[in-house]
């Protein structure tokens, strides 16, 4: 026999505030274009230290060529999306600006943004055989984007302060 009372579901009901579900789109576009940003400015340095290494001219012209199209076609186009998109995520929540952790989460990403186009700077001067920085300086300037990364990240998952 069956009852004719009502359906109860255990689950509670959860609408999320329009505000809030596009905020978390944006965030997650975001962490998207981050990654990206990150993927190709950590290779790019890479990609430099073989450059820099490399004695032959036709692998130099190689290399120029693949650094030309992770810097204009990944790296160049994510940050500016990163940071659009970052843009976007305070206009959502300005209440970010007052925190102490947001603000040097800032400053890391202007010296990031900083270290990204030097090294559109530095691409073009190994493609013209002007540059001066050896590999091995190459190979420790890498760790600036990744130090900057760590930082961000700490900041934003911690917020210290």
């Amino acid at each position: 026999m069956k009852s004719n009372s009502l359906s109860v579901s255990c689950k509670p009901e959860f609408q999320e505030i329009p505000m809030i579900s596009l905020y978390r789109t944006v965030l997650a576009f975001h962490v998207i274009a981050v990654i990206s940003w990150m993927a190709g400015i950590l290779y790019l340095f890479r990609l430099f230290v073989y450059h820099a290494q490399e004695t032959e001219s036709v692998v130099k012209q190689r290399f120029g060529v693949m650094e030309n199209k992770l810097y204009k076609i990944i790296t160049y186009p994510a940050m500016w999306v990163s940071l659009a998109l970052g843009t976007t995520m305070i206009g959502l929540q300005p209440f970010l600006l007052e925190t102490h952790w947001f603000r040097l989460k800032v400053v890391f990403v202007l010296f990031l943004m900083g270290v990204t186009l030097w090294a559109g700077n530095i691409r073009h001067q190994l493609q013209q055989n002007r540059c001066k920085i050896s590999s091995k300086a190459f190979r420790f300037l890498n760790e600036i984007p990744t130090l900057l990364m760590i930082g961000i990240v700490l900041l934003v998952i911690l917020k210290p302060f």
